[in-house]
């Protein structure tokens, strides 16, 4: 395996988002871009190359295959098709779960033993898919699950209580989807509870509930005004690999595997946990109240529904 190798798989503007994080950050030894579209990959090449006399470090950028997978530390997935209007999500994920399994099958074709990061949409569902296919340990593949959405909630805080981001505590959990919930007990900015700062402040509690909102909405608006987004993915999923190759040990609200924790068993959804170079180190079982455990609950039950309308058969079918 090779120190700080990562692949990604789909060069769209998710996945050109991060790999241009990656080159102004620094912190990989080399990016391999795959992509259906081998022209596109090559001049996404090019373009990367150029910016390297202004980059931190050096770094190897090619455009490659599925056999330069074998010695890869990570590989990131963000290949797959976006929602079209009118398409629900359970169609969404029938698409999408097809081609999951044919680029999990290339990857471990190669001998791949590294860990998978996906990014694809629903991101749930298609992290579950991609463990299924690849026979990988459950720590090794992981959805980037509630990531993105964190950071919005860490701004948004940060930006209502005008203190830095750095210092915001405070974790989105369930499905990266609308029946995402903050568990607000467990909220913090610095070593204060955020409910305490409210109270402390005279700020009205329901405050906390519009923010949730605005993050739940936050990807709507987005889309709305330019069609898409891109940067924010793009930053979290660089943060998530750089945990892995540096063995951060850091927390982080990823999409993995549930094992009787929280209740819950055999899917993939967003909690905080500890990320190393092994990927999924151990989960945070955080003591959840009544109406957070509910929420929670649903987001389950939404995304098993939606595998039990036929993504599990697909998975069967296509193994």
């Amino acid at each position: 395996m090779k120190k700080g190798k990562v692949i990604l798989v789909g060069t769209g503007f998710v996945g050109m988002s991060m790999a241009y994080s990656m080159l102004n950050q620094g912190g990989i030894s080399e990016l391999v871009l795959i992509d259906i579209n081998k022209e596109k990959t090559v001049g996404e090449e090019m373009d990367l190359l150029h910016g390297l006399p202004y980059a931190p470090q050096k770094m190897v950028i090619k455009a490659g295959d599925y056999a330069d997978c074998k010695d890869a530390e990570v590989v990131v997935i963000t290949a797959g098709v976006a929602q079209t209007p009118g398409q629900t999500r359970l169609e969404l994920a029938e698409v999408n779960t097809k081609i999951m399994k044919q680029i999990t099958s290339s990857i471990m074709e190669s001998g791949f033993n590294g860990i998978i990061v996906v990014a694809s949409n629903p991101v749930d569902l298609m992290a579950y898919v991609v463990w299924k296919v690849s026979g990988l340990p459950k720590n090794q593949v992981i959805g980037s699950g509630t990531v993105l959405d964190t950071a919005r909630l860490r701004y948004l805080m940060a930006d209502y209580l005008e203190i830095s981001s750095k210092n915001v505590h405070a974790y989105i959990m369930g499905e990266h989807g609308d029946s995402s919930f903050v568990p607000w007990d467990h909220a913090y900015v610095g070593c204060k509870k955020i409910k305490d700062i409210i109270k402390d402040n005279n700020h009205p509690i329901e405050d906390l509930k519009k923010i949730h909102e605005n993050v739940v909405n936050a990807a709507y608006e987005i889309i709305e005004k330019k069609k898409a987004t891109y940067y924010g993915i793009g930053m979290a999923l660089n943060r998530l690999v750089k945990a892995i190759i540096n063995n951060e040990n850091a927390i982080l609200t990823v999409s993995t595997y549930l094992e009787n924790q929280y209740g819950q068993n055999d899917i993939y959804i967003g909690v905080p946990a500890i990320i190393n170079k092994n990927g999924v180190r151990e989960l945070i079982e955080l003591n959840l109240n009544e109406y957070e455990q509910e929420k929670l609950d649903n987001s389950c039950k939404i995304i098993k529904e939606m595998r039990e309308q036929g993504i599990e058969e697909i998975i069967n079918n296509l193994r």
